[in-house]
């Protein structure tokens, strides 16, 4: 008999809570709306050609499809204890300083999750090839990461735990 084991995804406790009121709002909140959209729509006759029938149906589908997919990821979360990092090497939980080693431009990049990334925030998921290239890294050495527009190298300035609820 085998089993399978589901990987963990880690979370840092700000990123698992967004994501618990999330699935919350949806099944008590947007579940109910659709299902009231879909009844109304019903009411208005013909299905075959009922544009707000099919819209309600389609946004029904999302919903409990996200919803799925949350409930599988919060069965799978790992909230990583912040407190029991060195924040010596780049890990999940730490900011990490970086310069481009061509152009000198510095960046700071928060390592999360896969379901906290917000590039426009500066977090990268876990799973990117810029996390992947400096997990396991420490101050002063070079990481390589292949990106879209070829190799780039960077200098490590520094590495700090970070507090998710100031990002």
């Amino acid at each position: 008999m085998t089993e399978t084991l589901m990987e963990k995804i880690p979370f840092t406790a700000q990123g698992l809570e967004a994501i618990k009121e999330e699935l919350a709002h949806l099944k008590g909140t947007e579940r109910q709306a659709v299902i009231n959209a879909i009844a109304v729509a019903r009411e208005h006759g013909d299905l075959s050609e009922n544009a707000e029938y099919h819209a309600a149906r389609e946004r029904q589908s999302f919903i409990e499809g996200r919803i799925s997919e949350l409930e599988a990821v919060t069965s799978r979360s790992e909230v990583i204890d912040a407190s029991q990092l060195t924040g010596d090497k780049v890990t999940f939980g730490t900011s990490v300083g970086v310069a481009d080693e061509e152009t000198d431009e510095e960046s700071i990049f928060h390592i999360v999750g896969p379901y906290e990334a917000d590039i426009s925030k500066g977090l990268v998921s876990t799973s990117s090839p810029i996390a992947r290239g400096l997990i396991g890294k420490g101050i002063g050495d070079s990481a390589e990461i292949q990106t879209p527009g070829g190799t780039k190298s960077y200098e490590i300035i520094s590495i700090e735990l970070f507090d998710m609820t100031k990002v």
